[in-house]
Formats: structure tokens, C-alpha cells, sequence
């Protein structure tokens, strides 16, 4: 189902809770928002569409990536740049890492470690903030 983008930032700077396997329908109303918003939107975190769950999404291009309770273990070479978000106007200065190793979980609740870098790096980061009520 297509959610509503929130944009309190009240919830928004609370910190996200373990997601479980009864959370599976919070990775299919990522996928649908998203899929609504992809002209202007490249990933998505639960809490911007009302959840405050531990779940991600992030767009690569060719496929959707799902992931429930990402933890980033290691992150290197640090850059500044600005970026936006949906629940927010405008852009704002943040540090970002090219190169992110992540662990985390996949729509079955499989755990998985995976090295990302570059744009799909960032956005990872971006949403993983979101999780821990950094707001940009």
C-alpha cells in the first residue's frame, strides 16, 4: 500500500525499533511507496511512511533492495556533499563514506554482510540515519 510521506520531525528524530518477521508488510508499503515516488526518490526508511521500524529500502537501479535492521559495520573514505529527502524541504550539508560493508537482514529475515560504495553507499547511510532519528 502507498503511505503517506511524514514529515513531522518530531517522529522523525525518534529512533527506530527492531523489525521482526511481523513487520513483513512494513518492506511491502516501502516497496509500493517508493515505486510511487521514484521520479524523485532513490531509497526510503519505515519511519518516513509512519513505522518506526528498523527497515530500509534503497533503490539501485535495476532492482529494489529490502533490508530489516541494518547495521553499518565498517566505512571509509570520508566526503562532504548535500543531500535531500522527501520528509524534508530543500538540501543540507552531511559526511558521507564511499565505501560502507552492512550487515542486515533480507525479506526472509536471512542475515547478509555486503560491501556497497558510491552513490548506492550514500544513500544507505542516508536511510540508515533515518533509523536512528538523524535527521539531515
Amino acid at each position: 500500500m502507498v503511505k503517506p510521506i511524514v514529515r513531522d520531525v518530531l517522529f522523525l528524530g525518534q529512533k527506530s525499533t527492531v523489525s521482526t518477521e511481523a513487520d513483513k508488510q512494513v518492506a511491502k508499503d516501502l516497496m509500493d511507496t517508493l515505486a510511487a515516488h521514484r521520479a524523485d526518490c532513490v531509497g526510503m526508511a519505515a519511519n518516513m511512511i509512519g513505522y518506526r521500524k528498523r527497515t530500509i529500502i534503497v533503490s539501485m537501479g535495476f532492482v529494489n533492495m529490502v533490508m530489516h535492521n541494518p547495521v553499518i559495520i565498517s566505512k571509509s573514505d570520508a566526503f562532504d556533499t548535500e543531500e535531500g529527502c522527501l520528509s524534508l524541504i530543500g538540501t543540507r550539508k552531511v559526511k558521507r563514506y564511499k565505501k560502507i560493508k552492512v550487515k542486515y537482514q533480507d525479506t526472509e529475515f536471512k542475515e547478509h554482510t555486503q560491501d556497497f560504495e558510491g552513490f548506492t553507499a550514500q544513500i544507505v547511510q542516508h536511510e540508515v540515519d533515518h533509523l536512528e532519528g538523524i535527521i539531515i
